[in-house]
């Protein structure tokens, strides 16, 4: 099958957030929501998952799913608000697990935090399938990332998160707790290995130098061939060196510590103090 796939793109984030709808008919998943977040006042929005909100309502869509890729580092979820608003039940890959025990205790979260994946509604397995209507999608483990990183694959599209992105952007940083650039590169090759026809929708676009226009879907074929990282057969040993040095250059993304807090829970916030006032906790030299 051919899904109908619409784009959201968050400016603020480099964020792009999917609704997959099956090609003749109305049940849809959402990909990757992101919930508005300014870091200086602390203050949510909904503005964005609002956009995704009004799409669904106006095609009268069913929402099935609402999957995370991954626990993003870089953006809050809004799968919770979508939930409340659309329904659907919200996915995401069992390593998530081992996110939650990591950065349970960057965080010190204590034990009333469960690290069992029990916030999620699915933890989806390598093999795991889904349905959204009558359209299929299956589930491969592509960590490298992040422990916990997912490729979900339906119909003749396959997102990605951030795994790859453009072919003129490269790949993703392996440098947090759990990352792999070895894990990596095997995961890029199990994606690679798909029909060279899948259209691949990446999870985040930052314009690459010559480049005018952001975007985000590109082909398995064209990953091959021109991917600036992984491209033309580039060795294992080339793309970790080349990787690994990469990324002792890069800085801790600006959202990173409210994300993670937010993200492990599934997108909810952490607890409430008994004034029902919510806190983020900011770790000193633990990242």
């Amino acid at each position: 099958m051919t899904p109908i796939v619409k784009a959201f793109f968050d400016t603020q984030t480099f964020t792009v957030s999917y609704v997959v709808q099956e090609p003749e008919g109305r049940s849809c998943a959402i990909i990757d929501s992101v919930l508005d977040f300014d870091h200086a006042s602390g203050r949510t929005d909904t503005g964005s998952a609002d956009q995704i909100v009004e799409y669904v309502t106006e095609k009268a869509l069913k929402v099935e799913w609402i999957l995370e890729s991954h626990v993003h580092a870089d953006h809050l979820s809004a799968a919770p608000y979508l939930q409340e608003k659309l329904g659907g039940k919200i996915g995401i890959g069992e390593n998530i697990v081992v996110v939650q025990d990591t950065f349970g205790k960057v965080f010190n979260e204590g034990t009333e935090f469960q690290r069992d994946g029990s916030q999620f509604d699915a933890l989806f397995t390598e093999g795991s399938s889904f349905h959204i209507g009558q359209m299929r999608g299956d589930v491969l483990h592509t960590p490298g990332h992040t422990p916990a990183c997912m490729t979900y694959v339906i119909g003749d599209a396959a997102f990605v998160g951030d795994t790859l992105f453009m072919p003129d952007f490269g790949t993703a940083r392996c440098d947090f707790p759990g990352g792999s650039s070895e894990d990596l590169f095997a995961s890029i090759q199990r994606i690679l290995s798909l029909p060279d026809e899948t259209r691949i929708f990446v999870g985040h676009d930052y314009k690459a130098p010559g480049r005018d226009e952001y975007a985000w879907e590109t082909t398995v074929g064209e990953q091959k061939a021109l991917n600036v990282h992984i491209g033309q057969g580039r060795s294992i040993e080339e793309f970790v060196e080349m990787r690994d040095a990469r990324d002792a250059t890069l800085a801790m993304p600006r959202l990173i510590l409210p994300s993670l807090q937010v993200n492990m829970r599934a997108g909810q916030m952490p607890p409430a103090d008994e004034q029902g006032d919510v806190f983020m906790k900011i770790p000193v030299n633990k990242l």
